[in-house]
């Protein structure tokens, strides 16, 4: 997909866009970092992009951007006046799940929300719009796996419409979510681990 139908696809998205990750945003993607509380839940977007890049075309690394505030400031630098890189998310595309060939999956991967940006929706907002982008290749579902306990993301993903498989992929919950359905389906969703 095009830089111009990756903007295309995410434009509306809650107020953010996701951007593919260049020389332009790097430095502020390497900045974002979620709340301590948070670290065990989600690995950093520098181990991210490492896997991105050790992953090749299964990976789909996205810088979420959106709209500084009147008066906000910035966690680095702007991608354009008036946006800021607010956090990084990665699908993937297209595993073969167990390493079985008959179960292909795509879904979330990761998601990295900065914990100044966190509790305005911008993590709910990237998640939706790499639904969309999963629609637009014809995925049915969408997967997301993630630790239990407390401060789990459990909650924010169910609040997405995100339902547990009552599998575990190396100990996290498997959850899953029906791209069939209408596309605005998936509700608010209250904050949790790396959101929002």
């Amino acid at each position: 997909m095009s830089a111009a139908a990756d903007r295309a696809a995410a434009a509306g998205a809650g107020g953010v866009r996701l951007d593919p990750v260049t020389g332009e945003n790097i430095d502020a993607l390497l900045e974002v970092a979620v709340r301590p509380d948070q670290d065990h839940f989600v690995g950093s977007v520098a181990k991210s992009l490492a896997e991105a890049y050790a992953h090749g075309p299964v990976a789909w690394p996205r810088a979420i951007v959106a709209t500084r505030p009147a008066g906000g400031t910035t966690a680095g630098p702007p991608r354009q006046p008036g946006e800021e890189v607010v956090g990084f998310v990665m699908a993937f595309l297209d595993v073969e799940w167990d390493d079985d060939p008959a179960d292909v999956r795509s879904g979330l991967w990761r998601l990295n929300v900065d914990a100044a940006h966190q509790g305005r929706g911008h993590g709910a907002a990237a998640v939706r719009a790499v639904c969309a982008e999963l629609r637009s290749r014809g995925c049915s579902a969408a997967y997301v796996t993630y630790h239990e306990g407390p401060g789990s993301p459990a909650p924010f993903y169910a609040g997405l419409g995100f339902v547990p498989t009552g599998e575990l992929s190396e100990g996290e919950t498997v959850a899953r979510l029906d791209l069939t359905q209408d596309a605005a389906a998936p509700g608010a969703a209250s904050p949790g681990a790396g959101d929002a």
